[in-house]
């Protein structure tokens, strides 16, 4: 008899730890849908204002096309069908063509005086500082589940209710080197 009340006592912890565990990931998987949902809104707005942007240097920009082709490509396929990580791998590309856009603007003091280039640059600034701070909540969220799901014993909960890690928004090879100043 205290044998089956030992085993019934047993089995009620487990089951009781695999709840506990299974609404901790709940929760850590809906703030990594939060988190990923806030940034989205700026990687949307930074979708939206690219073809402007691209309009915006076309004229002046003549000898630079292979630029502004690659990230009219980019652009043109269809943001709101792709997954988080399509979305996550094609804000990385568009990000360091608009950083290859900036740096050739140099180049051209017209476009720079130009009163819309002017425009679109700053709310490209604004978009961009929000896309930080977003990313590094996103990543925080991440860090967590991921953390979570990679450890022992929650890794078994995590492989046998289904939640798997999450990718981070990494910065790419560009932004990751050294910038080059020259006077």
């Amino acid at each position: 008899m205290t044998i089956i009340i030992c085993v019934v006592a047993i089995v009620v912890l487990i089951a009781i730890y695999l709840m506990i565990q299974y609404n901790s990931y709940v929760k850590l998987n809906n703030m990594v849908k939060e988190a990923f949902s806030t940034m989205d809104v700026y990687l949307k707005k930074r979708w939206d204002l690219v073809p402007n942007l691209v309009e915006s240097v076309k004229g002046y920009m003549k000898h630079e096309n292979d630029v502004l082709e690659e990230i009219v490509k980019l652009r043109n396929s269809s943001y709101d069908n792709m997954s988080v990580s399509d979305k996550i791998d094609s804000n990385e590309k568009i990000a360091s063509g608009i950083s290859k856009i900036m740096a050739i603007s140099e180049n051209y003091p017209d476009l720079k005086a130009s009163q819309n280039f002017t425009d679109l640059t700053n709310q490209l600034a604004s978009i961009e500082s929000d896309i930080a701070n977003s990313r590094k909540y996103y990543n925080g969220t991440v860090r967590k589940f991921n953390t979570k799901a990679e450890m022992f014993p929650s890794n078994i909960v995590a492989k046998i209710f289904g939640f798997n890690a999450y990718k981070m928004f990494e910065a790419n090879a560009e932004e990751k080197e050294n910038v080059k100043v020259e006077f």
